[in-house]
């Protein structure tokens, strides 16, 4: 069996190896329906052949690799490939625009990307100066080498054993390019013993073993898909079920019928909405009062249970008659009934859709992670979850508040630093190694910690994507030349929007031209400059990721001036008081 927490493997190469022994015909990677299917046998005969042929390219320990896939099994034979050379892996956003491409290769300096025909023209739209190799995972592509070929390659005087022996647990894994306030993405450089670290961690407050299900639908550049899916899987021996179209996955878990699950806060919110509106739906009377009842049960039970207290004798009557006659079809439905536990991440969840899963019998934790950390850094235990809390720090990870209530982390999760950025990485990490994390935080007398709001600009959408307002904005400003100031939105919202300010110069210019007084409640309603600004966002969002697009905009009808509610006099942006100031126009534009 794969070693118990507190005595794993130094590097996640030799957990990988120890795992495909404990039993090698067991299937470790799949697709819903069997489609594919993949035994621990035939997994590490792949990675060792995929190792060989990254050789044979020219991939030796401590060079990247480029990854542009969607969550599909040669993701996991690609990754697990280049892990064994001593090779650093990375996975990129699959909305990244060909300008964004060219940057991260830039910094990774990757000669090898694998990708697929869906994104080969993007990337060699990107033209990055270190790519060498194309590799295509799903057939045949001019100028490219398939998988296939790939596989079949040898490399004089490879030793596959003696590379992945040669990996050390300071090695770094993994790139994971996170959005920071401002400026370009940076490079979060995990190594192996920061993913063995957190892996332990885990293991300490929540079962994993082998055979354990998850799926894998979540961007693999995402630090959480990693983690979870890649990662457990070469520590812990977990089967993982790629869903390749995220928004098929509910589909996809009464197929996997996971042991274990993690999901941003939309995807709960969703399966929650889904529920009640067919409960809603329901034509037939009797049904409906049942279905109400029994979530009704569920909610009570929950709360007693949050509460650290016990329904009475009547109360654990009816919960267990309403579990027996409608909670446990439902989890059954969901394909959510052979759960251990789940977990939420990446952004807030609201306290009731975690009670509305608990009284339905899914145990869901949620927890406080960053890239920088490996992925999480508080979990609520299963069972002693505080609701509004991120829960306490996990074994090994010391959590402390800084003067003005920054949340700071030490432990051997933190990431060595930011790649190529060395006065990055001295802002983040201090002289005593406590990571600065950006979030304001409170820690109770329990230790659990709860986060009250971030310290640096980001927006975390409600999928969990971390993207910079700034750099959306100014992005967007250099193709809006009527606007002085745009601002987005986005933070915990489904997709970003704008607030427009209009330049008043390039207004009065505008009027004068148009037969038009020069008064921005006049011109934010004239549809040649609604057209023109329209223009500029769409052009804007030509150079930006799908999910960092504006998808719709308000042209305010007052100029801003520096030193007045929105701008500072150095012209920068007051957020919280824009926020504040149009909360109206902005819930209108989610409305």
């Amino acid at each position: 069996m794969p070693s118990d927490p507190g005595t794993l493997p130094s590097t996640v190469t030799a957990a990988f190896q120890l795992t495909a022994q404990v039993d090698p015909d067991a299937v470790a990677i799949r697709t819903p329906g069997d489609a594919v299917t993949i035994t621990w046998r035939e997994y590490a005969d792949r990675v060792r052949r995929v190792a060989e042929g990254l050789h044979a390219l020219g991939v030796r320990r401590g060079d990247t690799v480029g990854i542009m896939l969607t969550n599909r099994p040669e993701f996991a034979v690609v990754d697990a490939g280049a892990m064994h050379l001593g090779a650093i892996a990375f996975s990129i956003y699959n909305t990244s625009s060909s300008e964004q491409i060219e940057y991260l290769f830039g910094n990774a300096e990757n000669r090898v990307v694998v990708t697929e025909q869906a994104f080969l023209d993007v990337v060699r739209q990107a033209e990055p100066p270190s790519v060498e190799h194309t590799v295509v995972v799903d057939g045949e592509a001019e100028g490219a080498v398939s998988l296939a070929a790939l596989e079949a390659m040898t490399s004089e005087g490879f030793d596959f054993d003696a590379a992945w022996q040669a990996v050390e647990p300071e090695d770094v894994l993994t790139l994971i390019y996170t959005s920071g306030t401002t400026g370009p993405p940076k490079g979060v450089q995990l190594t192996h013993r920061n993913l063995i670290a957190i892996s332990d961690a885990a293991c300490q407050v929540v079962d994993v073993a082998f055979g354990d299900r998850i799926t894998s639908f979540l961007p693999a550049a995402h630090i959480a898909d990693r983690a979870s899916a890649q990662y457990f899987q070469a520590i812990r021996g977990v089967q993982v079920t790629h869903v390749a179209d995220p928004r098929s996955i509910a589909a996809a878990l009464p197929d996997c019928r996971p042991t274990i699950w993690f999901a941003v806060p939309r995807v709960w919110e969703k399966i929650k909405a889904g529920i009640e509106a067919k409960v809603a739906a329901e034509e037939n009377a009797t049904k409906k009062r049942l279905a109400v009842w029994a979530l009704a049960q569920g909610a009570a039970k929950a709360r007693a249970d949050l509460a650290g207290q016990e329904l009475g004798l009547p109360g654990r009557v009816q919960h267990a008659l309403a579990d027996r006659l409608v909670l446990s079809k439902v989890r059954e439905t969901l394909g959510l009934d052979q759960l251990k536990w789940a977990w939420s991440g990446a952004a807030a969840i609201a306290p009731e859709t975690l009670e509305f899963f608990v009284g339905l019998g899914v145990d869901v934790c949620e927890l406080w992670g960053m890239s920088e950390i490996s992925g999480a850094g508080t979990i609520n235990p299963p069972g002693r979850a505080k609701v509004g809390t991120v829960g306490p720090p996990l074994p090994g990870v010391e959590v402390r508040l800084g003067e003005d209530g920054e949340l700071l982390v030490r432990g051997p999760s933190v990431m060595t630093g930011y790649r190529k950025e060395p006065a990055k990485t001295a802002e983040a990490i201090d002289e005593d190694g406590w990571l600065h994390t950006g979030d304001i935080a409170t820690i109770d007398d329990d230790g659990y910690v709860t986060i009250v709001d971030r310290k640096k600009e980001i927006i975390i959408n409600q999928a969990g994507k971390n993207m910079s307002p700034s750099n959306i904005e100014n992005t967007l400003k250099v193709s809006t030349p009527l606007a002085s100031a745009i601002t987005v939105v986005g933070d915990d919202r489904p997709y970003v929007v704008a607030l427009v300010a209009l330049d008043p110069d390039a207004a009065a210019a505008y009027g004068e031209k148009a037969g038009i007084a020069p008064d921005p409640a006049v011109l934010a309603k004239d549809p040649g400059v609604i057209a023109a600004v329209q223009a500029g966002i769409d052009a804007g969002n030509a150079k930006l990721s799908r999910v960092e697009q504006v998808k719709k905009f308000e042209i305010l009808p007052s100029y801003w001036l520096p030193g007045g509610d929105e701008l500072t006099p150095t012209l920068k942006l007051k957020r919280r008081p824009i926020a504040d100031k149009y909360a109206a126009t902005i819930d209108g534009l989610y409305a």
